[in-house]
């Protein structure tokens, strides 16, 4: 039987093709039609929205809250129950200001609305009598004093040749203002180094020993001034035999400074960057390097914070200066040898005088150390306003002129190095006869 007869047969030359069936066509969607609107200019402009948390309704309810609880106290006081004394009244007022107030608020808002409203009300009424607190203080003292600080002689005289009853035009403080300024000299000399050197190594060389110092400059903080100054008069005075001088003071001073100084240097290098340091070591920079060129000029303007923090303790310390550099009516420059008066034992002495003069010349010294207290916190917030590698104007020109100068000696240096490279070298003749040299390489 052939191939061909073969009922298996398959013909595989021309095979069978199925023709697909036409489907039908997609619905296609209308075109869209753009409409032009045209501006009318004489439309008025639209109004902006309220973005203000404070909204006239809330004034009003706080306002309305205040009246109502003013005349509900007056009627209990004065009708109602013998209540007397200004603080009494004070506080049953605030009280039943904050009930009617939360009633009121409660009118037109949820729970949640009246219970921050509550919360805000309280934080700020506690901000506004502590800020009370202070100015009355401040101007308190200002008043007091204000008589002794018209006088020169206030700021260019001591004590020596004055009496308590002598007028304020005799008289002066120049011995506590040289006093102070020397015994926080060598307070600072003491601390500055001593302080940031403990804040680096509690951040670059974290182990055991760190963790106790960190434990022992957090427990110095609340130190009693009092026990510093017992320390050094134990110490320095009985133990060692030296007198009651400026330096004794200024020791007692440092004691008081370093745990300020180091926790405030601690917190702001730990704000440095850490792909600055990892950079620096990248680069092949030991870690001295790295804490010298890189950790101390990122963190300058917060350690320089600490600093002034720590200044502005030192300088209102009283006991501690009690204590150790005893005190005297002349002046004495010498922090060694002789007692010597600060300003705040100076305010001590001159207050607790009987006499009217003396007490202002006290009051008039009180506002000289808050003047400088005050100017040291101004310098504090403009020299610490700015966070870690934030340059100043002036540190930015720095920076631009020393790029400058970098780039110009980067330029002469392949300019030098290139005319080096193209400087054909002698010829110098083999000993067979053939010349030999060439550029330098």
């Amino acid at each position: 039987m052939s191939l061909i007869e073969s009922e298996h047969f398959v013909d595989v030359t021309t095979p069978s093709l199925e023709v697909p069936e036409p489907q039908p066509a997609l619905p296609t969607a209308p075109a869209r039609k753009t409409t032009v609107v045209g501006y009318d200019i004489n439309r008025p402009p639209a109004q902006r929205r309220r973005v203000s948390s404070v909204r006239p309704n809330d004034v009003l309810q706080l306002v309305g809250a205040a009246i109502g609880a003013l005349a509900f106290t007056v009627i209990l006081f004065q009708f109602v129950a013998p209540f007397d004394g200004p603080i009494g009244f004070v506080l049953i007022a605030y009280v039943v200001f904050i009930a009617m107030y939360s009633l009121v608020v409660f009118q037109d808002e949820d729970v949640t609305t009246v219970r921050d409203r509550l919360v805000q009300v309280v934080v700020t009424s506690l901000a506004t009598v502590l800020l009370g607190a202070l100015l009355y203080v401040v101007s308190y003292i200002m008043i007091k004093g204000f008589e002794a600080l018209l006088h020169t002689n206030f700021y260019t005289e001591d004590m020596s040749d004055t009496g308590p009853l002598d007028p304020l035009t005799q008289g002066g403080i120049i011995h506590a203002i040289a006093g102070t300024f020397i015994m926080i000299t060598i307070a600072l000399i003491i601390v500055i180094p001593l302080g940031i050197a403990t804040a680096v190594f509690l951040n670059e060389l974290p182990n055991r020993f760190s963790r106790f110092v960190r434990i022992v400059v957090e427990a110095m903080t609340a130190l009693p001034s009092i026990i510093a100054g017992l320390f050094i008069y134990a110490s320095l005075i009985l133990l060692l035999g030296f007198d009651k001088s400026g330096l004794a003071a200024a020791l007692a001073i440092s004691v008081m400074m370093l745990p300020i100084i180091i926790r405030a240097a601690d917190v702001v290098i730990r704000l440095v960057p850490g792909n600055l340091k990892e950079a620096s070591y990248a680069l092949g920079s030991s870690q001295l390097r790295t804490v010298w060129h890189i950790t101390l000029p990122t963190a300058r303007s917060g350690l320089m914070t600490a600093i002034i923090l720590g200044t502005a303790r030192g300088i209102g310390e009283t006991s501690p200066v009690l204590l150790t550099a005893g005190f005297t009516a002349s002046l004495n420059l010498n922090p060694t040898s002789g007692p010597m008066i600060s300003l705040p034992l100076a305010a001590f002495n001159f207050i607790k005088n009987d006499a009217p003069n003396q007490q202002a010349r006290g009051f008039a010294t009180a506002t000289v150390l808050l003047a400088l207290v005050l100017i040291l916190f101004v310098i504090a917030r403009m020299i610490g306003g700015r966070g870690p590698g934030v340059l100043s104007n002036r540190q930015r020109r720095r920076a631009a002129a020393q790029s400058r100068r970098d780039a110009t000696r980067f330029q002469n240096h392949t300019g030098s190095t290139h005319r080096a490279v193209s400087t054909p070298s002698p010829s110098v003749t083999s000993p067979d006869g053939h010349p030999e040299g060439g550029t330098t390489s």
